[in-house]
């Protein structure tokens, strides 16, 4: 594709939006079954319930556009999921790992909210109101798994780590 108005980098960022939230299908259920801290389970199971509905949503977008729904491979996602996984190999403190998984977990929030962010200004400078209504929803959504996973991190999952007071909780 070649990028020559702002529409057709739009569409380029939501291919590669579709595909890294279909990444996130697969390596969501993996990171909550690592989590040893079951708030923080839940809150990755809950996260996958609603990357379902991020598909859905930028399924609905492309519709809105007249596009067909695919994908193009999202490397940065691949990479920042490559490198979770790394986490998920270890052994050691069940606490330091969680700690290590809400890093991970983090830094595909972080780019998920900068991705989001900037395909939703594009959709408003097109024009494209319900499409950035949609885009807005699940970035309001990546901001509360981002701020849960604070919340997590400061108050259960770090002080344990530090403590290594993380086995068998």
């Amino acid at each position: 594709m070649k990028l020559e108005t702002l529409n057709k980098l739009y569409i380029n960022e939501l291919r590669d939006l579709y595909n890294a939230e279909n990444q996130l299908l697969k390596a969501l259920p993996k990171m909550a079954k690592a989590a040893s801290s079951a708030k923080l389970r839940k809150a990755f199971q809950t996260h996958l319930e609603q990357t379902e509905g991020h598909v859905e949503r930028l399924e609905q977008v492309f519709k809105e556009l007249g596009e067909k729904v695919k994908g193009k491979t999202c490397h940065g996602m691949k990479g920042l999921i490559e490198e979770g996984s790394e986490i998920l190999e270890e052994d050691g403190d069940e606490s330091v790992l969680d700690a290590g998984i809400i890093v991970a977990a983090q830094k595909v929030e972080h780019y998920e909210m900068a991705s989001y962010g900037s395909v939703r200004t594009f959709a408003e400078l097109l024009g494209q109101k319900k499409a950035a209504k949609l885009l807005q929803a699940t970035l309001d959504e990546e901001s509360e798994t981002n701020e849960l996973l604070n919340k997590l991190a400061e108050t259960i999952v770090n002080p344990k780590a530090l403590t290594g007071t993380g086995a068998g909780w």
